[in-house]
């Protein structure tokens, strides 16, 4: 008899700790979700960036923003910065191009090599010229890429070489000279 008065008892904290672990499971989901929304609620804002010298917007008491202040051009007619302005922002009138990956021989097998090219513009109005001819410059790229071989792409000298013939490509597609110079951020042979 007294082991049928335990069992009942025993059962209800048994029950009880499952119940225990589902609020501290549901207690800690519950955070997580409100610290994630927290984190994006911050993480949001003005995501354009500021140009050097730029003010923040100042905001009236409803919070709306305030009318900016009307200021002279920084830039000349062309872009170029102003007599007695500030320099653009390094990488400005860069191009970044998605990753090319090729095959290459390298006399006994196939090899892959993986390279992200950044082109310099000689102006910020190239970039639209740049956007609008995407296709037919990856494509000459690619093309060229893929004549390479592991000799021609492991020393120096060869990726010299291959970044002025990825420049004469792009000379051929648009008009010579908006491309100062071509960088490779990543190269990878495997």
């Amino acid at each position: 008899m007294a082991k049928e008065e335990q069992a009942p008892a025993e059962q209800p904290e048994g029950g009880g700790s499952k119940k225990k672990l589902f609020i501290i499971i549901g207690a800690a989901v519950g955070l997580a979700v409100v610290l994630g929304l927290v984190f994006m609620m911050m993480g949001k804002g003005d995501k354009k960036p500021k140009k050097e010298g730029e003010a923040a917007p100042a905001a009236d008491a409803h919070g709306a923003p305030a009318p900016a202040p009307a200021a002279a051009p920084a830039a000349g007619a062309h872009g170029a910065p102003a007599a007695g302005g500030a320099a653009a922002a390094p990488g400005a009138n860069n191009f970044q191009l998605e990753p090319f990956v090729v095959n290459i021989y390298d006399g006994q097998e196939l090899r892959y090599l993986k390279v992200k090219v950044e082109l310099e513009m000689t102006g910020a109005a190239v970039k639209a010229e740049l956007e609008g001819k995407l296709p037919p410059i990856r494509d000459a790229i690619l093309t060229l890429l893929s004549t390479k071989t592991l000799r021609d792409v492991l020393d120096t000298q060869g990726r010299n070489q291959m970044k002025e013939e990825i420049l004469a490509s792009i000379n051929k597609i648009i008009p010579p000279g908006k491309i100062a110079k071509v960088y490779f951020t990543d190269f990878v042979v495997q």
